[in-house]
C-alpha cells in the first residue's frame, strides 16, 4: 500500500452529520463485463438524534452469515430517531457482493473482507471496502459491534466476544459490552491470525469493539435471530445510545446462567490433517476433557480402514464445530474453550472479573 493514500473511491449518499433517519448507499465504482460504468451499492442507514456517542453496527462481513444481516436489516427499517441518543450507523452487509452471492468471499475478486484490513484505496473491490471502513467509518464511531456467525462451514454456540488488548481499560470496556450483549456465552477470544481482521483495525484506533458468533450452517433460526436482536438492543442500551424512556428500556437478561469462556491459545482449535468424512462424537455445548476423542475422520477412498481419531487438547466446552460432514486437510473441525465462570443468573447482570 502506498505511503500517501488517495481519498477513498467510495462515496456516501447519506449525510453523516444530519439529524433524523437516512437510508442510502455507499457507492463503489466498478467496471465489469455486465456493467461497464457500474457501482457496488452497499446499503447503509444513519439514525441520529442530538448529542451522544456513535455506534457502528455491521453484519455481512462474510456474506453467508445471516443472523447479523437479517437482524440489522430489521433494525434499519424500525429504529426511529426519537429513540436514539447520539448516532447509530447501520451497515447490514459490509461485503455486499459476497452477501448477494451467498458466499463467504466476494465473487468480484475472491476477497475475504475480514482478512483485508486496513485495506487499500488502490486495491481490488474488497480492499477498497476495507479501506473505507478503516479511514472513514471507524474514526466516526465510539463503539462498534460486528455480527458474525459460522456461515456455511461452521456451527457455533451463540457468544459475544472481546480480545486481549494492551490497553486494559479498552479491553475491559469491550468485555463489559460482550457481557451486556446477553448471549448464552461471553468469550475472551483468541484469533489464529488477527493481523488483517476488521476487529484489529477497530481496536487499533482505540475504539470499544465487540464481535459475535451466533450460530451457523449458512442459515438462521428463530432462536438465533432472537438472541441477535436482543443482543444488538442490549449493546445500544449498555453504551447509552437508546433513551431509557423506551418501552422495556432495560437490558434484557438471559433466564439461564451466562457462561464466561476463554480461548487462551491455539490449542483450542482442532484442525484436520486428513481428508474424508467427519464424525463428531460430542455436541455443541458439551463438556469435554483433555485427551477425549471428539471426532473421527473416515477415509472415503476405501473400506476397511480405521478412522483417524482427533482428541481435545484441553478441558472445556465444545463451542464450535465444522458443519459439513465432508472435511479436508487443514479444516477446523472443533474448537474447545475453557470455562472461567458462570456470570449471570436471573435478576443479576455482572461482568466477569476484569483485568487490573
Amino acid at each position: 500500500m502506498s505511503a500517501t493514500l488517495r481519498p477513498s473511491p467510495i462515496s456516501a449518499t447519506v449525510d453523516f452529520d444530519a439529524q433524523g433517519v437516512q437510508h442510502g448507499f455507499l457507492k463503489l465504482p466498478i467496471s465489469v463485463d455486465e456493467s461497464a460504468w457500474g457501482a457496488v451499492m452497499i446499503p447503509i442507514t444513519v439514525v441520529a438524534n442530538g448529542e451522544g456517542p456513535t455506534a457502528l453496527l455491521t453484519g455481512g462481513n462474510h456474506g453467508d452469515e445471516y443472523e447479523g444481516i437479517t437482524s440489522l436489516l430489521k433494525l434499519a427499517s424500525t429504529l426511529e430517531a426519537k429513540d436514539v441518543r447520539g448516532r447509530v450507523i447501520i451497515v447490514p452487509m459490509m461485503n455486499t457482493p459476497a452477501a448477494e452471492a451467498g458466499k463467504r468471499t466476494s465473487p468480484l475478486d475472491g476477497g475475504n473482507l475480514n482478512r483485508s484490513f486496513p485495506g487499500d484505496p488502490n486495491g481490488g473491490v474488497t480492499s477498497q471496502i476495507a479501506d473505507y471502513f478503516n479511514r472513514v467509518l471507524v474514526p466516526m464511531c465510539d463503539v462498534a459491534l460486528d455480527l458474525h456467525s459460522g456461515g456455511r462451514t461452521l456451527d457455533i454456540v451463540p457468544f459475544a466476544a472481546a480480545h486481549r488488548l494492551d490497553d486494559l481499560a479498552q479491553e475491559n470496556a469491550s468485555l463489559a459490552g460482550a457481557v451486556a450483549f446477553g448471549a448464552p456465552y461471553a468469550m475472551m477470544m483468541f484469533e489464529l491470525d488477527a493481523t488483517k481482521l476488521y476487529d484489529t483495525a477497530v481496536e487499533s484506533q482505540g475504539k470499544t469493539f465487540v464481535t459475535t458468533e451466533l450460530g451457523g450452517g449458512g442459515t438462521s433460526t428463530p432462536e438465533s435471530l432472537a438472541i441477535t436482536e436482543r443482543g444488538v438492543r442490549n449493546f445500544l442500551l449498555h453504551y447509552g445510545l437508546l433513551k431509557t424512556g423506551l418501552i422495556e428500556g432495560e437490558i434484557e437478561k438471559p433466564t439461564e446462567p451466562m457462561i464466561y469462556v476463554d480461548m487462551p491459545d491455539a490449542s483450542c482449535y482442532v484442525q484436520s490433517e486428513h481428508s474424508g468424512l467427519l464424525e463428531l462424537t460430542v455436541s455443541l455445548g458439551d463438556t469435554v476433557e483433555k485427551g477425549e476423542v471428539i471426532a473421527r475422520v473416515y477415509d472415503m477412498t476405501r473400506t476397511g480402514a480405521a478412522p483417524v481419531e482427533y482428541r481435545a487438547q484441553r478441558d472445556g466446552i465444545l463451542i464450535a464445530r465444522r458443519f459439513p460432514a465432508k472435511v479436508g486437510m487443514g479444516d477446523t473441525i472443533a474448537v474447545v474453550a475453557e470455562v472461567v465462570e458462570s456470570l449471570e443468573r436471573a435478576g443479576s447482570l455482572s461482568a466477569p472479573k476484569l483485568a487490573e
